[in-house]
């Protein structure tokens, strides 16, 4: 049922507007609210996480495994679907990146560094800086919107593709530092494997060279940010493109062949997970 799933939120995701009806937070912050305005949990991040983020996936859990019992389990498809769709990220970098590339190809940088940092909360001074920061958000928006869920989901389930989502919404809404520390320490430990996971799969469909001296270079530094390891990784397995200020079309053009190598890490994951299935 793991492989259906994935295929059917891949379809969800690429082809209908159905994970925007379905990524609803507005519950969910409210609760944050609650937990920001109570002072015992304010003060005590473990508490806060438990009440936004382990309570929600016991609740999930629970749902799971009394509808896992009847009908060999096909009566929990429809919430595997569910829980899978809303752990996906927000937004859409492809249409988030389009008002950008518009003003690249018209070769109007002060333009285009005006929507960079409106619409992806991106800033640079200069265009060849501006184009390596896009290129990274590219990445990561890839990595955390969708590589991270489905990894999670694929090695332990929806509770833990749903705790890595909640993680992420709580160190991106909360206004208490303590407790948006906690879930950015939390989270990195949830992005130590996938990150690392990607950026092999970097290595096997790109510029398998390059992208394993990124790994050997990180390979026992525990603290390295997952940012930073699947950024370096993607330009890697692109090496030797971004040299000089690539305008227009040109510039463009790296930012299509970073999407069509995240499309070929993607096959390449879906692919190793049939086989799994097949085999295991």
């Amino acid at each position: 049922m793991t492989f259906l799933v994935l295929l059917l939120a891949l379809l969800v995701e690429r082809f209908s507007r159905w994970r925007l009806r379905l990524q609803q937070d507005i519950f969910w912050l409210r609760l944050l609210d609650r937990v920001e305005l109570d002072p015992d949990l304010a003060g005590d991040p473990r508490r806060a996480l438990f009440r936004l983020v382990l309570l929600p996936v016991l609740v999930v859990g629970v749902l799971l495994a009394l509808l896992s019992l009847p009908l060999y389990g096909w009566l929990a498809l429809p919430l595997h679907l569910f829980v899978l769709i809303y752990s996906l990220g927000r937004g859409d970098v492809l249409t988030e990146l389009r008002p950008f590339r518009e003003a690249w190809r018209r070769g109007d940088s002060e333009a285009a560094c005006l929507v960079a940092e409106r619409n992806l909360a991106v800033e640079a001074e200069e265009s060849l800086s501006l184009l390596r920061r896009v290129q990274g958000y590219l990445l990561w928006q890839a990595y955390q919107s969708f590589f991270a869920v489905i990894f999670w989901y694929a090695l332990l389930g929806p509770v833990a593709a749903l705790a890595y989502r909640l993680l992420a919404l709580t160190g991106e809404h909360t206004t208490l530092p303590v407790l948006r520390e906690r879930s950015v320490r939390l989270r990195h430990l949830f992005d130590w494997l996938p990150a690392r996971a990607l950026a092999l799969s970097f290595a096997l469909v790109g510029n398998f060279a390059a992208v394993f001296r990124v790994l050997l270079s990180y390979l026992s530094d525990r603290e390295v940010p997952a940012a930073k390891l699947v950024i370096e990784a993607g330009r890697a397995a692109n090496e030797g493109q971004e040299a000089e200020v690539l305008v227009g079309e040109a510039g463009l053009m790296t930012l299509d062949e970073l999407w069509q190598l995240l499309v070929r890490a993607g096959m390449l994951w879906y692919v190793v997970l049939a086989l799994a299935i097949l085999f295991l």
